[in-house]
Formats: C-alpha cells, sequence, structure tokens
C-alpha cells in the first residue's frame, strides 16, 4: 500500500488495504484488534479487546452505535463518517463500514473498517453513479484524445451547437465551433496535455453556432487525464455560459463611465453630447439627443407641448457615430430638427414611453422633415437596421428624446432598452440640473439658513445673543457664519467667519469650515492651532476645486466670478473664554477684531494681531490672551456689519463704538439695534454678529488641589474629592467620581513627571481635571483578560459622559465630566 502512495497512484475510494480493521462481537465489545487500529487510535490490543466500541468515539457518534449495530446485525452494511478519539485526547475524522460477518449459528461478529479521512478523497463509487454525474451534468462536459478529436461528451453540450454527441466522434473543435477562436481553445489543450497544468476560468467571448447573431460569452475548464501509468491520454474540458454575466459587467461598466462622463459640467447641450459619447460603441452605433426649446431656454416645458401640432421642431443637443459617413447624412448639433407628429419620436414625447423596433422597414422614409442634402433619406440608404427610442424624462418632466440605432446584424433586445433607459435617467438628471440651476438662489437661502446654528446651546459661560441678516437675493447670498461651542472644563468658544462669493458654492464652503471648526474645537486646541488647521483645509479645498470645471460666470448662473463661492480667502475669528478665572484666549485669520464692551458700557478693541485670510499662505498665526471682567461683552462681527458708509477703519470703528454704546439693556435687543443701525434691510453682503456677556464662576464652584507626585497620594485625592462632593451635596456621583479620580490621578503619577493638579468644577456638569507636566497624550486601549493593566483609560470612558485630553503651555489636562442632570427612567 506505502508504495503505491510512493509511486504517486492515489487509491480513489475507500481501500481494505488502506483501512485499519477490527471486529465487534453482537453487544458492541471490541473482540479482534489490529495493528493497523493500533497505529490509527494509539490504543493497545491490551487496551482495546472488550472495550465497547462507542467508548472510542464522540460522545454524539457513541449515542449512535446502538443502532447501527442492531441495523448491521440483520445482515445489512453501513457506511459513513464518524469523529474517535486519539488516545493522545486528539478528534480523529474517520470513515467508517460496518459489514455482519457469517456464523454458523447465532448472531455473528461485526467487521469495522476504519479509514481516516484525510488519506482518503471519498467513498467508491460505482460506473453507473459516475454516468449519472457526467451524462445528466447541466454544465457542457467533453473529453478529446491526444490528437484534440473529441471521443465522448454529454447531452449538455449540445446547447452550445456543434450536433449531438455522435456526430462529433473524431472531430475536432474548430469543426464544431468555427465561430470560435479555436486556434487559441487548441493551444490551452496542447498546454494542458504538455504540462498536466490545470487550466481553469478561460473565458471566451464571440459567436458560437447555437447563437451566431449575438455576441456570447463561455467559460472553459481544461484537465489532463491519465493512465494508470501516468501518461497523458486526453484532456477533460468543462464550458459554462456566462453571457448574462458578461453582459452584466458590461453594463455596470457602461454606467460606471456614465456616472463619472456624464454631466461634469452645468452645460445642457454638454450634458447631451455626453450621454451620445456614451452610448457609443456601448449600446448602439448611432447616437442622436434632441431636446425641446424651452428646456434650453432654462424654463418649464408646457404641461402638453405637442398638442394640436403637425410637426414638433426639437433641437439637436448631440449626437455621436461609429461610422464616418454617417455624421455626414444627420443634422448638426445646434440646429432644428422637425418630426412628423405621428412619427415614433413625438409619440415617445408624448406618452413619456420608450420605442424598440428591431428590425427597421429599409424603405421607410427618416422621421424627420428637411434632412440634408435638400431631400429625405431612408434608413436602408443610411444602413440602419434597428432602432430604440428613449424619452429624457426627469422629475416626471419629459425635456426630449434620445434615440439609438444599430447598423450591425444584432437587433436591439430588451435587455438593450433597459441599459439605454438608465442612461438616459441619468442623463436626464444632469440635464434638469442645469436648466434648474438659475433657481438655485432660493436654494442657496435655504442651505445657508440650515447651516446656520437655529439655537445656541445652553450654558453659564457667557450670556449670548446673534443676529445674521442675509444679502440681497438679488446680489446672491453671502457664507457668513457664527457659532457658539461648549468646551471642556466649562469653557465656551465663540466663532465668527465668513467665505467670499455669493450663492450655494459660497453657502457648502461655509458649512465646510464650520464643520470643521466644531470638529477642531471638540479636540481643544488652542485658537492659533484651530486657524492653522483650517488654513490647510482651506488650501486643499482650493486645490480641489481647480481641479473641476467650474459652473460659475456667464457660463453658469449668469454672475461674475465671485459667484461660486470658495473656502480659499475665508475669514474668522475664534475666541476660547474660561469663566473660572475670566481668561480669554483669541486669534484672527483675515477677519476684524472682536469688541469689548466694559460692564460701565466703555468699548474698547482687542489688539488682535491680523492673520492672513484662509488658505492664503502667509505667516503663522498668533493669538492673545486677555482677561475680562464679570459683565464684559464680547462683540465678534463680520466685515459687513461696517461694509456700510465707512470711509475707513478708524470711521468704522467709530460707528460700531457709537452702536455699541447704546446697547446698556437686553443683550437681544441691543444684538438687534446694533445690526439696525449699521445694516440697511437689504444689504449687499451678509452680515453676522455675535454677541456674549462673560460671566464668572463663584469660588465655591471650583475646587483645586496640588499633589506630589507620589502614588500614596492617589488615597487622599479619593478622600479630598469625596469630601468636596459632600459639601456640594453630589453624594450619588461620588463613588464613580472616586473612580475616575483614582483612574486620572494614577496615570498622571505613573506616566507623567513634575506636580500634578486635581480640580473639580461644577457647573451644569461635574468635571474631574486632573493636570500634570507630561507632552503625550493618553491612547484608549482594550485589554486582554489577562492583562494586568491598560485599564485605565477605558474605565474612564465607560463612566464618564464626556473625556478627553487638552494641551496647556505647562503640560496638559485630562478631562472628565458627569452630568448632573438626572437620565430619564
Amino acid at each position: 500500500m506505502d508504495g503505491h502512495k510512493e509511486q504517486g497512484v492515489t487509491r480513489q475510494g475507500f481501500d481494505v488495504a488502506d483501512a485499519a480493521p477490527l471486529l465487534l462481537d453482537p453487544h458492541g465489545l471490541v473482540a479482534g484488534w489490529t495493528t493497523r487500529a493500533e497505529r490509527l487510535l494509539g490504543h493497545t490490543a491490551t487496551e482495546a479487546v472488550g472495550r465497547k466500541f462507542a467508548d472510542l468515539l464522540e460522545p454524539d457518534d457513541a449515542e449512535r452505535v446502538p443502532d447501527l449495530i442492531e441495523r448491521c446485525l440483520s445482515a445489512s452494511e453501513w457506511a459513513g463518517l464518524m469523529t474517535a478519539r486519539h488516545r493522545d485526547g486528539q478528534p480523529l475524522e474517520l470513515m467508517v463500514r460496518v459489514a455482519p460477518t457469517a456464523a454458523p449459528r447465532g448472531p455473528g461478529s461485526l467487521l469495522v473498517l476504519l479509514s481516516e479521512l484525510a488519506d482518503a478523497p471519498g467513498w467508491d463509487m460505482s460506473r453507473a453513479v459516475l454516468e449519472q454525474i457526467v451524462a445528466g451534468n447541466p454544465i457542457g462536459i467533453a473529453i478529446v484524445d491526444t490528437d484534440l478529436r473529441y471521443v465522448w461528451s454529454n447531452a449538455a453540450l449540445e446547447q452550445f451547437g456543434g450536433g449531438p454527441a455522435a456526430q462529433r466522434l473524431g472531430l475536432r473543435f474548430a469543426d464544431v465551433q468555427p465561430g470560435m477562436n479555436a486556434d487559441a481553445v487548441e493551444e490551452r489543450m496542447r498546454h494542458v496535455l504538455e504540462t498536466g497544468e490545470q487550466a481553469v476560468d478561460y473565458e471566451h467571448v464571440g459567436r458560437v453556432r447555437s447563437a451566431p447573431l449575438r455576441e456570447t460569452a463561455h467559460m472553459l475548464s481544461f484537465t489532463r487525464l491519465e493512465d494508470e501509468r501516468g501518461r497523458p491520454t486526453g484532456v477533460y474540458y468543462t464550458v459554462v455560459d456566462i453571457t448574462e454575466r458578461h453582459r452584466a459587467r458590461q453594463r455596470l461598466a457602461l454606467l460606471d463611465r456614465a456616472g463619472e462622463y456624464i454631466g461634469r459640467t452645468l452645460d445642457i447641450m454638454n450634458t447631451a453630447q455626453e450621454l451620445a459619447d456614451v452610448a457609443v460603441p456601448g449600446v448602439a452605433d448611432f447616437v442622436t439627443v434632441d431636446l425641446l426649446e424651452t428646456v434650453l431656454r432654462g424654463a418649464e416645458p408646457a404641461p402638453e407641448p405637442l398638442a394640436g401640432s403637425a410637426r414638433v421642431p426639437l433641437r439637436r443637443a448631440g449626437h455621436r457615430s461609429l461610422f464616418e459617413d454617417l455624421p455626414r447624412t444627420v443634422v448638426d448639433s445646434g440646429a432644428v430638427v422637425t418630426y412628423l407628429a405621428d412619427s415614433p419620436p413625438v409619440r415617445c414625447l408624448t406618452t413619456g414611453r420608450s420605442w424598440r423596433q428591431e428590425q427597421l422597414d429599409p424603405l421607410a422614409v427618416e422621421w424627420a422633415v428637411g434632412a440634408p442634402g435638400g431631400r429625405e433619406s431612408t434608413f436602408l440608404e443610411l444602413g440602419l437596421q434597428s432602432v430604440m427610442i428613449v424619452p429624457i424624462r426627469a422629475r416626471g418632466i419629459t425635456l426630449g428624446i434620445t434615440t439609438f440605432f444599430r447598423r450591425r446584424q444584432n437587433p436591439f433586445d430588451a435587455d438593450d432598452l433597459h441599459l439605454a433607459e438608465d442612461l438616459v435617467s441619468r442623463a436626464a438628471v444632469c440635464v434638469d440640473n442645469a436648466r434648474r440651476y438659475t433657481r438655485e438662489r432660493d436654494a442657496a437661502l435655504v442651505l445657508q439658513r440650515s447651516l446656520l446654528p437655529r439655537r445656541l446651546p445652553e450654558q453659564d459661560a457667557v450670556q449670548v445673543a446673534a443676529c445674521y441678516r442675509p444679502a440681497d437675493e438679488l446680489t446672491g447670498l453671502g457664507g457668513d457664519w457664527y457659532d457658539l461651542i461648549p468646551l471642556s472644563g466649562a469653557r465656551v468658544a465663540l466663532v465668527v467667519g465668513e467665505v467670499p462669493g455669493h450663492g450655494i458654492g459660497a453657502a457648502a464652503a461655509m458649512g465646510q469650515l464650520r464643520t470643521a471648526v466644531r470638529t477642531l474645537a471638540a479636540i481643544d486646541l488652542p485658537p492659533e492651532e484651530v486657524l492653522a488647521h483650517l488654513d490647510d483645509l482651506a488650501s486643499r479645498l482650493a486645490r480641489d476645486d481647480g481641479d473641476g470645471e467650474g459652473g460659475g460666470g456667464e457660463d453658469g448662473d449668469g454672475e461674475d466670478g465671485d459667484g461660486t463661492g470658495h473656502s480659499e480667502g475665508s475669514g474668522c475669528v475664534y475666541v476660547v473664554y474660561d469663566p473660572a478665572d475670566g481668561r480669554c484666549t483669541m486669534a484672527a485669520a483675515g477677519h476684524p477684531a472682536p469688541a469689548v464692551v466694559a460692564p460701565d458700557g466703555t468699548v474698547g478693541f482687542v489688539d488682535l494681531p491680523q492673520g492672513p485670510p484662509l488658505g492664503v499662505g502667509g505667516p503663522p498665526f498668533e493669538a492673545v490672551e486677555l482677561s475680562l471682567a464679570e459683565g464684559s461683552t464680547l462683540v465678534l462681527h463680520t466685515d459687513g456689519l461696517l461694509a456700510h458708509g465707512g470711509d475707513g477703519t478708524e470711521a468704522d470703528r467709530e460707528r460700531l463704538r457709537q452702536a455699541l454704546e447704546g446697547t446698556a439693556g437686553g443683550l437681544e435687543v441691543g444684538c438687534r439695534s446694533v445690526v439696525d443701525a449699521l445694516v440697511p434691510s437689504r444689504p449687499h453682503d451678509d452680515v453676522a454678529l455675535l454677541m456674549a456677556r462673560t460671566r464668572r464662576l463663584a469660588p465655591e464652584q471650583v475646587a483645586a488641589w496640588e499633589l506630589a507626585p507620589d502614588p500614596a497620594v492617589v488615597a487622599d485625592a479619593r478622600r479630598t474629592a469625596q469630601d468636596q462632593l459632600s459639601r456640594w451635596g453630589l453624594d450619588d456621583l461620588m463613588f464613580t467620581t472616586e473612580l475616575l479620580v483614582s483612574e486620572l490621578v494614577t496615570n498622571a503619577i505613573r506616566h507623567a513627571s513634575g506636580t500634578v493638579r486635581l480640580r473639580l468644577i461644577r457647573e451644569r456638569a461635574l468635571v474631574c481635571e486632573v493636570l500634570d507636566g507630561g507632552a503625550t497624550a493618553p491612547h484608549l486601549r482594550h485589554p486582554r483578560a489577562m492583562d494586568e493593566g491598560g485599564r485605565g483609560l477605558l474605565l474612564v470612558s465607560q463612566l464618564a459622559e464626556r473625556w478627553g485630553t487638552r494641551f496647556v503651555p505647562d503640560g496638559k489636562i485630562i478631562w472628565a465630566e458627569q452630568s448632573l442632570t438626572a437620565p430619564p427612567e
């Protein structure tokens, strides 16, 4: 047996020479054991004989043994798979055959043959079974000899043409499939014969005898057949029809190209031509795109534009031909083409439904009136044989028609019509978008209002009021915005910014910058770093915009070049206020400096270094820090507030000073009165004004302690925090706060250096802050079950409502917040 394996001959099926035999008595006890069984399962004869056979198997299979013994004792055989347990405890997959033995009197023994599953490819199958498999297989199967002549094929191969199996005998592949590339197929067969390498997934695209008019695709696989000595006797190959899969791939590729190519501009004529360019030759040999005149003017088509018309004029918006002679016989792009009222194109316009004809009447005249050359051309003269007409419809409105022609003997079928409808539907949306582009100012207003905060978040750091006045709709909407962002440690960020230009592009760019500001604020970056990141973002967006084709200017909405709106050149001022100590840090990028109204009503302006506008490059941004008395009012505004009636910076500031000196009353009223005093009701530029009156946290709301960098102080920190929460009446948060303090202080002492400071802030949330001298941010990770550490920050993230890290000049602060609002039951 081993010698056969060394010679490369592998037995197919369950061979008794490869099996380990053993005997069972009628009660299922092992009565005979062999050395092969000992090598297979590891048990010696002394250990196995007299033992229940079921004890050698896994529990699930052991339960089956009594029934199998009873069945086999009644002179029947059984074969199947079982899992045995090797003497060393490892499971062993086995192929098992149980057969009864003959006895003179009474029940005989049972012969059990065990074969390891890994060494046997499967059970032995009879020729009848094999014939059922190959002859009844729906996959085409054939065998050729070493001269590549057919010696056998199944019935399924007949579906691909070439006649019945009996007619193939002795013929070559080229004899039965002359339409296919027989040389390439036979070259594969010879390679398999010579090398023995199996060739799989060989795709062939062409025409076969079973479908001579259509291109089909087939997948072929080739395997060499050998005799018992390993010598090649022929090639066995299979054929699978993958035409539908091949055509589906082609459709998807065409639709992907259409998605990238069609609608790259907001020009209607360009979009129509792009549709024709994509459709040839992927769908048709010749394509024309005709649109209604009202569509080209950007107007709404009439509800019944064709009613009572004997002839319907359309504008040829695009055409494409696979042949050089055809364009000289058709209407040029931009010219008027008139269709007869009863022609198929007009019927498609009227009904909104597609139309397909596999074979055109060769003597029928062209549907359009006034063909080039002074006479009407027949389809026969043009060489056109099959046609599809698909209406261009978007949002329930018919905008025109697209006509597809073929010259080849390959008529359009239903799948071609579905593909054409998908293409046209994509282009229809692009055409309609261009038509509706002039209405985008209203959409921009809605967009801009939706991007501005509807309600500023509640917090205790500042009392805030905001006012926004959009530009005159005839001039176009701008990209001004304002925001208030709560930060860690009861701090807030105040932001005002503006994007140059007008229209929906400016509003979209504003939304990008505002979203970026909120993202950067969430990671507690200082103001100058926030502006640096915004500057990088604006530069990238400007480069991306420059790579594409714009839709502004005279070719777009009729406005000048700034009508598109870009983040490059945008202005922004970013302010961070801390109510714990009244410190205020701010930086500006191409934006007016804030004004400050003192508690006594005097107005001043922050001496803030002006950084360059976003995205234009220049020196780094600088921040200033100042201390504000409680009750001071920060005034942040866009340049539109002072763009009317001023003659310079000092004059503008004087006008703003005068307007602010009259705002001693309520903040909301004062904010609106400033805008009313300085801005007309229909300004030429957007105006955003944000006023924030500062508050201070009471001394009893903040508690701070300096801790020595000694692990022993962790217990003291917990007790100190516990006492403080007791004084604040927050006993229900005591346990969670102790855990947070313990984890944060321990991490600071273990991983950082210098003095550690613990601070608790009681505002709308309970904030726990730990400052250390470390310069690296901690990272949250998920420890494995046997890890001794690494769970600190994971625990913090689970216990706290929010947590994070911010860097300060003398190190970093890790903070965690707990809500003081009871969760709903």
